[in-house]
This record gives C-alpha cells, sequence and structure tokens, in this order.
C-alpha cells in the first residue's frame, strides 16, 4: 500500500479545481438558450457567417459558443497547472484558479455581447494572467521536482 500526503492546503486546490463545474454548466445553458434564441438547429456548431450577420441572436450564439468552447480548450492545461503548482504551493494555485474561473466568466459575460472585441473588456483578461501565472509556476514546481530528484 502507498501513502500520499499532501501539502498543507491541498483541500483549496481540490476546491479550485472543482470551481470550473460550475463554469461550464452555466455556459452551457447560456449555449442553450442563445441556440433556441437564434434558432441554430443541432447538429449545427455555429451559426452560418450569413447568418451571424444577418441575426444578431445567430451572432450571440456564436460568441456564447465560442465562449465556452474556447474555456473547455484551455480547461486541462489550467487543470493541469493547478494540480502541478498546488504539490508545493498550494494557496497560490488555488487563487490563481479560482482568477482563472473568474476571468473565464467574465470573459463568457463579454464575449456574449454578440460584439467579439469585447470578450476581454469587464476583466475577461483576467483568465489569460491567471493562465500565464499557472503555466509559469507550474514550470517551476516541475524544476524543482526534477532538480531535487537529482540531488
Amino acid at each position: 500500500m502507498t501513502t500520499v500526503v499532501l501539502p498543507k492546503g491541498f483541500p483549496y486546490v481540490i476546491a479550485s479545481t472543482f470551481s470550473p463545474v460550475w463554469l461550464l454548466i452555466w455556459q452551457s445553458i447560456r449555449v442553450s438558450r442563445a441556440r433556441r434564441a437564434a434558432g441554430i438547429k443541432y447538429p449545427q456548431l455555429y451559426a452560418e457567417k450569413a447568418e451571424a450577420e444577418a441575426s444578431k441572436e445567430a451572432m450571440v450564439f456564436n460568441c456564447v459558443q465560442r465562449a465556452h468552447q474556447n474555456t473547455l480548450e484551455n480547461l486541462p492545461i489550467a487543470l493541469i497547472g493547478t494540480v502541478i503548482t498546488g504539490l508545493r504551493y498550494p494557496i497560490l494555485a488555488a487563487s490563481l484558479c479560482g482568477v482563472w474561473t473568474l476571468g473565464r466568466g467574465l470573459y463568457t459575460i463579454g464575449y456574449a455581447t454578440g460584439i467579439p472585441e469585447k470578450r476581454t473588456s469587464r476583466g475577461g483578461a483576467l483568465g489569460s494572467f491567471a493562465m500565464v501565472g499557472l503555466i509559469l509556476t507550474g514550470t517551476w514546481t516541475v524544476g524543482e521536482f526534477l532538480v531535487a530528484e537529482l540531488l
């Protein structure tokens, strides 16, 4: 039997890595509502360019759908960075993950205006800064583990 000892504060990492679940549920609901309002039928992933140019609802659907898709694309990087960083710096990791999740919510709100340029206004870029922090601290933590292993 193997015993894994987690650092003090690691429950915060666990809590923060669960926070995107609620974000994704909220984004999914927004996508469903926007899809219905735009009249975009399944399995069509996005409104066609002509549809989006002709209908504000179709453009909003595309923007909300893209915000959700972009979150899904970035989620593995955020979670891996959080867990790895959390092995040495649990409070920092949990904080960065929480800021990333908040930033993704603000990104979605800005994007859902139907004006893509607004996705980073209203605090939407906050998630990008947190992501850079997770990448850098995760890389640093991996380096620390490798150096300790070599010594």
